[in-house]
């Protein structure tokens, strides 16, 4: 994931971005070029910062506004006396303005300014400034081949605003993206960088507000919000001296048809390790033994039958239901049973599933947090896997609107939608180790711990996400990425929760 400290928590769409840069413009009296001057010169800065060895650096400029930054970038590195050539993608009669005024300098200074047809093999940087945000179609032509050519070079990547073919408002690439090393961002934050394809294109974001007024931001409404492990600690106060279990809930996990035991244990010792006071199990008999004795502090209970589910359910404050569940008798059993208890409720795994089955009958409630990732939300929409991926934000409001309750759509830059006015929260903590089996079931149990110990459904959400995010970049900086275990995250669950 991309790394993310001391960047705003504000996220904008493309088109609220732009208006924030006209209002800066026309109401604030900021010209136009002097903004474009600013973005130039603090992606160079930034680029003097990561490689300040980097002697030879190759620009691709568009014919936009994103293409005038480049200039600026040029100039200022042809200043300070680097190697600089820029490659025009695009007419460069085209250019105009802002732009046109910047390209005219960098013509002036007798730099090396030519059509692109290839990049050079001895490149110590590649500066991205092709296209910006304006992309809503799949790149073709010269731009999707400087991508490519640009994607295979050895040298790193600087992406000016957002790299080139990414959809800067659904995170998608559209055909094909530039992987940047790193992309600094101007104004606003926009909220595609952070979800799907950008978290493989954005490398490490930056951002620099180019001195606009605070001001400026209050015409625009938050198209979303960022979620990081640094704010949302903050909700973990000290616990009273004088508490007791009692003060902070009984979970109860059900869910562990035959063979599938690991889901429901990881779900229940989750929930146990981030604080909830009680932690029960109800599963098949098979694996009671083995969770004891891995386990001691679970309440473990046999239930063969929905009956012997009715008294766990009489003394549960929150249930997680679905880890390992299945879709046999057994499970469709328990799953009927749990979703008329009255009790809130974590759904995740086969119980997404079996709630899919129901959706033509289904009636949205408040009191569940629903927990897909893009191939169970796509059954509970009716849609392809691809179709959810193409706008993860759309999905997870269709998701919240047929539903209700919260919606935790899974995967690279989950995405938290809650009811009422607040706009989405995605989480940037997490990375590609937690690909892997299990982790789904350590979220779920996560959740339903915090939503025990008091917090509502939406805070224990986007606090769990957060810190089930958190817990798998501390494992994997321990042990590197490859082969993390859902397991590996139990130790740092619990330091995490406790901070210093």
């Amino acid at each position: 994931m991309p790394k993310t400290a001391r960047l705003p928590y504000a996220l904008y769409r493309a088109a609220q971005v732009r208006e924030l840069d006209r209002q800066a413009i026309e109401r604030f009296e900021i010209p136009g070029a002097l903004l474009m001057q600013r973005a130039g010169e603090a992606a160079f800065a930034l680029a003097c910062e990561l490689w300040g060895q980097a002697r030879r650096i190759v620009v691709l400029a568009g014919t936009g506004n994103n293409g005038g930054d480049g200039f600026v970038f040029a100039l200022a590195a042809h200043i300070a006396g680097l190697d600089v050539q820029v490659l025009q993608l695009g007419d460069r009669a085209a250019l105009s303005g802002d732009a046109r005024h910047f390209a005219e300098r960098w013509a002036q200074t007798g730099g090396p300014w030519e059509d692109f047809a290839g990049l050079p093999g001895d490149c110590d940087l590649i500066v991205d400034a092709m296209l910006g945000t304006g992309l809503h179609r799949e790149l073709r032509g010269q731009f999707l081949q400087a991508v490519r050519q640009a994607n295979a070079h050895a040298a790193p990547k600087l992406a000016i605003d957002i790299p080139t073919g990414l959809h800067s408002d659904t995170g998608m690439a559209l055909g094909a993206a530039v992987r940047a090393a790193a992309t600094i961002s101007f104004i606003g934050l926009k909220q595609g960088m952070f979800t799907g394809d950008a978290v493989d294109c954005c490398g490490e974001v930056f951002f620099d507000a180019l001195e606009v007024p605070a001001a400026v931001y209050a015409s625009q409404v938050l198209a979303a919000r960022r979620l990081d492990w640094a704010k949302q600690s903050r909700l973990l106060t000290p616990r009273s001296r004088a508490a007791h279990k009692g003060h902070f809930g009984h979970v109860l996990v059900v869910g562990g048809d035959h063979g599938f035991g690991g889901a429901v244990r990881l779900a229940a010792e989750a929930a146990a390790r981030c604080g909830a006071g009680l932690v029960s199990v109800a599963t098949r008999a098979a694996h009671v033994g083995g969770m004891l004795a891995a386990r001691p502090e679970l309440m473990v209970h046999a239930v063969d039958h929905a009956h012997a589910l009715e008294p766990l359910l009489a003394r549960a404050g929150v249930v997680v239901l679905g880890p390992g569940l299945g879709t046999a008798a057994w499970g469709r059993e328990l799953f009927e049973l749990v979703l008329h208890s009255g009790r809130p409720l974590v759904l995740d795994a086969d119980g997404l599933n079996l709630l899919a089955e129901r959706a033509a009958e289904l009636m949205p409630r408040s009191d569940w947090v629903l927990t897909p990732h893009p191939g169970e939300a796509g059954r509970l929409l009716s849609l392809c896997t691809a179709a959810v991926n193409e706008d993860r934000f759309d999905a997870a409001l269709a998701l919240h609107r047929r539903c209700g309750g919260i919606v935790v759509l899974k995967g690279a830059g989950s995405i938290v939608q809650s009811p009422g006015q607040a706009p989405p929260a995605l989480c940037s903590e997490g990375n590609p180790g937690m690909a892997s089996g299990g982790m789904g079931d350590v979220l779920s149990g996560i959740i339903g711990g915090l939503a025990a110990q008091g917090w509502d459904l939406s805070e224990a959400a986007e606090l769990g996400v957060c810190l089930h995010g958190a817990a798998a970049d501390r494992a994997a900086a321990k042990s590197g990425e490859r082969g993390l275990l859902a397991a590996d995250l139990m130790p740092h669950l619990h330091a995490l929760v406790n901070p210093r």
